[in-house]
């Protein structure tokens, strides 16, 4: 069964407005989340700056021995990435399915404001039961 350990979700001022530990061995603090959404974001916009590839769109995946790093942006450039376990299979489908979550609970809630933090309980239950369900179903 492939495990996700967390998931970020950043502005595209490269803010942390999201974060979640589904069960990671080491839990982040809260400094630590936000020292890693901010190197993500600043990694992501430097590979695309310095890619040879035309109209790259930044870093989508970084494998590590330990884990695997999926990222998906939106073209708002909010950017969403999981730690998963690493040669999981499925997560860009998994952050596609967490991207619609994101428009149908953060974006349609009336007392949302865009690029502040998300406190959103439909958000947060919703999304806890995709992650339970793709955790059975990720091999």
């Amino acid at each position: 069964m492939a495990s996700i350990y967390n998931l970020f979700i950043i502005n595209k001022s490269g803010g942390l407005i999201y974060y979640k530990d589904y069960g990671s061995t080491s839990k982040l603090d809260t400094n630590d989340s936000l020292r890693l959404a901010s190197l993500w974001h600043s990694m992501h916009a430097i590979s695309k700056q310095l890619s040879p590839t035309p109209g790259c769109t930044g870093i989508e995946l970084l494998q590590a021995t330990a884990f695997d790093l999926h990222c998906f942006q939106s073209l708002t450039e909010t950017k969403f990435f999981v730690v998963a376990e690493s040669g999981a299979i499925g997560i860009e489908a998994l952050l596609k399915t967490i991207y619609e979550l994101y428009t149908d609970y953060v974006l349609k809630n009336p007392f949302y404001e865009v690029e502040m933090p998300i406190r959103c309980e439909l958000f947060d239950l919703h999304l806890a039961r995709l992650i339970l369900r793709d955790k059975s179903v990720l091999v």
